[in-house]
């Protein structure tokens, strides 16, 4: 589950440059590349704060090659002991989640591994 949070949730702050009478808008951040630079802001973030985390950081590697049940549970039960890691995570992937929220369309790791497979194949 922590899976689809970290890369499922969305915010891009959008700021209009009003300095010149030639600057533009920042990206629309619903685009393409509005999502993929999001995402990769908060991938980047929470890979280092996994690698700064050990324990979290095996508990997720490992939910990988378990049984769908078994990883919940297990990835559950951790953070059910380690509220604190839980709730640093959340706050990692808030932009994912407000930018599906602002761009009203869902933001999932089965929708970034889909434009992969499309673009590798």
């Amino acid at each position: 589950m922590v899976f689809g949070v970290v890369p499922g949730c969305v915010l891009c702050v959008i700021t209009v440059v009003s300095t010149s009478p030639t600057a533009a808008a920042a990206p629309n951040p619903c685009t393409a590349s509005g999502v993929a630079a999001t995402a990769s802001g908060v991938l980047n973030a929470a890979s280092g704060y996994l690698d700064s985390h050990p324990d979290a950081n095996n508990v997720l590697t490992a939910a990988v090659s378990q049984p769908p049940a078994d990883a919940r549970s297990s990835v559950r039960g951790y953070f059910i002991g380690h509220p604190g890691e839980l709730l640093d995570l959340k706050n990692i992937t808030q932009p994912l989640t407000d930018l599906r929220g602002q761009c009203n369309t869902p933001v999932s790791p089965d929708q970034l591994a889909a434009l992969f497979d499309a673009l590798s194949g």
